[in-house]
């Protein structure tokens, strides 16, 4: 089923031209968009992330000041005066902000030379693990300075994007401690995520709309060229009379009047062709209708004549059997253009009847041997081992096979023909082939050409009229 729908879409996209341009107008512009919107949302993010970096940094540079002020000038050198101070400063850190809250942690810096140990504060939802481990290594290596690293803190199930700042501060007697301040910057995550969702939105509106547009335009532009194709189809149907609006002045208006004018003489000189088809088909009617009646009464003569043969001189004998001969091509002439002239007036029915191909084409080829042994050839009949039966019109069959085996004879070159007669289930068959010199591809191109002949100057033994061929194919059909 899924190869089918595959299948049906491809099958689609290769018939319709329309289709294949919305689809790659769409499939551009995704990738348009796509590209923008990327470079889009990353700079704006890294413009966001940015900015808010630069205040963490300006409050956290602020507040880390104001910590080592308040050290280094307390006078107190008790440790638990210390960390009463301690105590006091680092909540005041948590609440001093103008931006939301943060959290501080203040840790003690290992490998301290004095012994004197403060109580590491530390805010309620910050763990000493959320502080990385390489930042803790960067600041206390740094002095004067601030370091800070993006972190995410998960608290109550929920992830935070947060940034930490790092700095180191002196207590007096306690040593070196570090100074980290925590900042929540969900908020301008949720800004970059609803900037970020909106350019996603518009895109795929964009896209809609694009691909509506692209559908209209290319509408307008196939839709005439459609028009054509499906005249032009009708056209080749037989439809003369197909036109084409003609709108405007632009390439398909002129299309459009191209197409009118072609069909309109193609009309034109169909029509005077079939007009002076059909008054040469009426000539040759009327005219092989005119003559059957001297015929038949040069025949009768003739016939008499033949009866008193004896009572003839040897030069009238002569005569007498070239006018025998002569009488007897005209009456198959004449034959052959009333069969056309049936064909060309539709007024040929065929008479089907069971028959058999086989005793057909051995009729036939025996009725030409004389022929054959006139020219030294020898026809060699072939039959299947069981019976031909079919159902055909036996008087045609028989004309076609005598067309096309005496053909064979006369261009065999004197060389043997072959007549062989194949059946299968469901249909029968009868080849003749012979072994002359053949045609070449523009004299088969018009071997079923009324009147034609290959070689017209070729001395010819059967005194043929050039329509053999040509009926044989009207019987076929």
């Amino acid at each position: 089923m899924f190869t089918k729908f595959v299948a049906g879409i491809f099958d689609v996209f290769r018939r319709s031209i329309q289709v294949r341009y919305v689809t790659i107008t769409v499939a551009l512009s995704v990738a348009a968009l796509v590209a923008v919107g990327g470079f889009l949302s990353i700079s704006i993010g890294n413009g966001l992330f940015q900015t808010r970096v630069d205040q963490i940094l300006q409050e956290s540079k602020l507040a880390t000041s104001e910590v080592q002020k308040t050290f280094s000038a307390t006078g107190n050198t008790d440790v638990v005066s210390l960390q009463t101070l301690v105590n006091e400063v680092i909540p005041n850190l948590e609440q001093n902000i103008a931006n939301g809250s943060r959290k501080v942690a203040l840790l003690r810096s290992p490998n301290q030379a004095t012994n004197q140990f403060l109580q590491s504060p530390i805010s309620g939802e910050l763990e000493i693990s959320d502080i990385p481990v390489t930042l803790r290594v960067k600041v206390a290596e740094t002095s004067n300075r601030l370091v800070y690293r993006s972190i995410t803190i998960i608290s109550q199930g929920v992830s935070h994007p947060s940034i930490v700042v790092g700095s180191k501060v002196v207590i007096p007697v306690a040593g070196d401690y570090e100074l980290y301040l925590v900042y929540d910057i969900s908020d301008s995550q949720a800004t970059l995520d609803f900037m970020q969702s909106t350019l996603a939105l518009g895109g795929l509106a964009m896209i809609l709309l694009l691909g509506i547009v692209a559908y209209y335009v290319t509408r307008r532009i196939v839709a005439p060229v459609e028009r054509a194709a499906m005249a032009a189809e009708l056209l080749a149907q037989g439809a003369l009379d197909q036109r084409l609006p003609e709108r405007g002045e632009d390439v398909v208006a002129t299309l459009a009047r191209s197409f009118n004018r072609m069909a309109q003489s193609l009309e034109t000189q169909i029509g005077e062709l079939s007009k002076l088809s059909k008054m040469q088909q009426r000539f040759v009617s009327d005219v092989s209708h005119e003559l059957r009646t001297p015929l038949t009464t040069i025949k009768l003569a003739t016939e008499m004549l033949e009866s008193k043969t004896d009572e003839l001189d040897e030069k009238a004998q002569r005569s007498l059997n070239t006018l025998v001969s002569q009488v007897a091509r005209f009456e198959s002439l004449l034959s052959d253009l009333l069969e056309i002239s049936r064909y060309d007036a539709g007024a040929v029915v065929a008479e089907i009847e069971p028959n058999n191909l086989g005793d057909v084409a051995q009729m036939v080829a025996t009725g030409l041997e004389p022929l054959a042994e006139t020219l030294g050839c020898e026809l060699i009949v072939k039959l299947p081992s069981k019976t031909a039966d079919a159902d055909f019109d036996r008087r045609r069959i028989e004309r076609v096979l005598r067309n096309l085996i005496s053909n064979a004879i006369e261009h065999g070159a004197g060389k043997p023909v072959e007549i062989q007669v194949g059946v299968s289930k469901s249909a029968v068959a009868v080849s003749i082939k012979d072994f002359g010199n053949g045609m070449s591809r523009s004299q088969m191109d018009r071997v079923f050409d009324r009147f034609w002949r290959g070689d017209p100057a070729r001395k010819r033994t059967t005194g043929g009229t050039g329509l053999g061929l040509a009926i044989s194919l009207e019987d076929t059909h």
